[in-house]
């Protein structure tokens, strides 16, 4: 039985943005519709992204074009950076130097807002929880830490510090320190799923039956979204400190493989900008390991 994949309609508009920061409703509406969404739920998510200034709307119907702002299209960028750290371990090139990150903050009461928002950054960065507002990171977290500090008014409250010698109850070695700190069965399946997803799309890219536009669309949103649903929870370990082998380097390896099929199959079409990065990424991530 093949795994569904489903696709938030938010994740679908933000998929579609092109590079002049356009989204055409025709399109947006052609691909849901081949996603199963109705025309009525993709009107609703628009009217909420342009109530939340991530969108302008210009147009009626599916002659209408959405415009990203700034802060949108921004937000794209991270999503590329972290894939780029990732392969960047899987062909071992970052090997991990022995030495944990840790941050400390102890917000009030009066700023709650704050502190659960920068708990949950320090978790999305690949931090676990030690003890009350004190957060490890096996990676060089530091920018992204002080940057989500600042952007909050809680930086004079953050305290960052590292350190070699971590111990936790009677764990100390690094890689079991990892297996207790982190849900690695739980990212590990994500990856199973994702290799699943990804196997039957590279088969139809990579195949000699015709593959229309919006066809190509699908796919790719697809696989962003599992992609995104892969990584988020994922640490971004270093290698060193996984079992091997590790199932997220063989599921990202099979998605660079389409990201790599997209373009010879688009009909010379505008990308969408995530599906851009995304290539670029792959294209330097197989530069690095023919060197």
């Amino acid at each position: 039985m093949t795994d569904q994949v489903e696709i938030p309609t938010r994740m679908l508009v933000h998929a579609l943005i092109r590079e002049d920061g356009t989204v055409s409703a025709d399109e947006l509406y052609t691909v849901a519709a081949t996603l199963g969404m109705s025309d009525q739920q993709v009107r609703l998510c628009v009217k909420r992204l342009v109530a939340e200034n991530r969108f302008t709307h210009e147009g009626r119907g599916r002659k209408a074009v959405l415009h990203a702002t700034e802060g949108t299209t921004q937000a794209l960028a991270p999503n590329a950076d972290f894939l780029r750290h990732a392969f960047h371990q899987d062909a071992g090139l970052a090997p991990w130097d022995g030495v944990w990150h840790l941050a400390a903050f102890a917000v009030p009461e009066s700023a709650r807002t704050a502190r659960d928002a920068l708990r949950e950054t320090l978790v999305h960065l690949g931090g676990a929880p030690l003890q009350g507002g004190l957060y490890v990171c096996a990676n060089a977290w530091e920018p992204h830490v002080e940057a989500a500090a600042h952007r909050l008014g809680a930086h004079e409250a953050l305290t960052l510090l590292t350190s070699t010698d971590l111990r936790r109850g009677d764990a100390q070695e690094p890689a079991e320190l990892a297996r207790r700190l982190w849900p690695l069965p739980e990212i590990a399946d994500r990856y199973h799923r994702l290799s699943r997803i990804a196997r039957p799309r590279l088969d139809r890219l990579t195949g000699t039956a015709g593959l229309s536009p919006s066809d190509l669309l699908t796919i790719a949103v697809e696989l962003a979204a599992e992609l995104t649903r892969a990584m988020e929870p994922d640490p971004l370990l270093p290698p060193q400190l996984l079992p091997q082998p590790w199932p997220g380097t063989q599921a990202r390896e099979l998605v660079a493989q389409c990201w790599a099929a997209l373009p010879e199959r688009d009909h010379g079409e505008t990308r969408p900008t995530l599906f851009r990065l995304y290539a670029d990424v792959t294209r330097e991530a197989a530069a690095r390991t023919t060197r």
